[in-house]
């Protein structure tokens, strides 16, 4: 049997088990009283539609998208700088440690006082900042790490031929680092869409995953509140698998492709 066919099925099993065991933990230990079982959360997302879905879904996937562009095109940009200018490394390094170690929960308020809320229909100012907050510091420190990989010998090449510390980041630098970042940013894509949903709780919108989780919460919808946390794990999952696809032919030699 293939490798990646005994994978496949191995992964089916663990999952099978894994909807088993919530089947059973449902009917036995909770009562169904605040853990649905897998027909149940089912048969409600056959009552809210493609609709309720599409509907809560887009404006979310959007603030984490814009997010996810502002947040990663900042990192690189600031990591190549890095290169460039030494000096400001331990700037941009404070600059992306803070970014990290500040607790959301802190932040929420102060970016909604600051950004205030969104006009009608437009994506919510303060998920998008906090979907970019996200994904900043793992990609600053993937670029980084990803740049000074570079091959020294290919470097010196380089300036030997009058390349500066430019044409040697773009040319080499850039190159070596396309792992690192690509890996980066697959773990980027499902923080971006956390960020957002934690924007939302208190980004004055309408609609969206964070709206929709808290009206569940609040009318006791126990199996709508779990069909959207299964949603969310699908759309976070699509982000990282999307990455994952763009590693293997951006960068085949990283993944076991070999270079050509």
């Amino acid at each position: 049997m293939p490798d990646r066919v005994r994978t496949w099925l191995g992964g089916a099993a663990g999952l099978a088990g894994l909807v088993a065991l919530w089947w059973l933990l449902a009917v036995t230990v909770f009562d169904g009283s605040s853990m649905p079982t897998p027909p149940g959360v089912l048969r409600q997302y056959g009552a809210d539609g493609w609709a309720f879905y599409a509907t809560n879904f887009g404006g979310t996937v959007v603030e984490a998208l814009i997010g996810f562009a502002w947040g990663n095109g900042l990192a690189l940009v600031l990591a190549a700088l890095v290169l460039l200018t030494p000096r400001l490394e331990p700037v941009i390094s404070q600059i992306a440690v803070i970014s990290y170690c500040v607790p959301t929960i802190a932040v929420l308020p102060i970016l909604y006082i600051v950004l205030g809320p969104p006009d009608s229909g437009e994506p919510s100012p303060t998920a998008v900042v906090l979907a970019a907050l996200s994904v900043f510091f793992t990609t600053v420190v993937g670029a980084v790490l990803g740049f000074r990989s570079a091959d020294r010998a290919a470097l010196e090449i380089v300036s030997v031929y009058g390349g500066g510390r430019w044409k040697q980041l773009v040319s080499v630098q850039l190159v070596s680092a396309l792992p690192e970042i690509i890996s980066a940013l697959k773990i980027a894509a499902p923080a971006a869409f956390l960020g957002a949903i934690l924007g939302e709780y208190i980004g004055g919108v309408d609609r969206g995953v964070g709206p929709a989780l808290i009206a569940a919460g609040q009318g006791l919808m126990v199996e709508r509140a779990w069909g959207i946390m299964f949603a969310c794990a699908l759309v976070a999952g699509i982000g990282y698998a999307v990455f994952g696809l763009l590693g293997r032919v951006a960068v085949p030699w990283s993944t076991g492709g070999g270079r050509g």
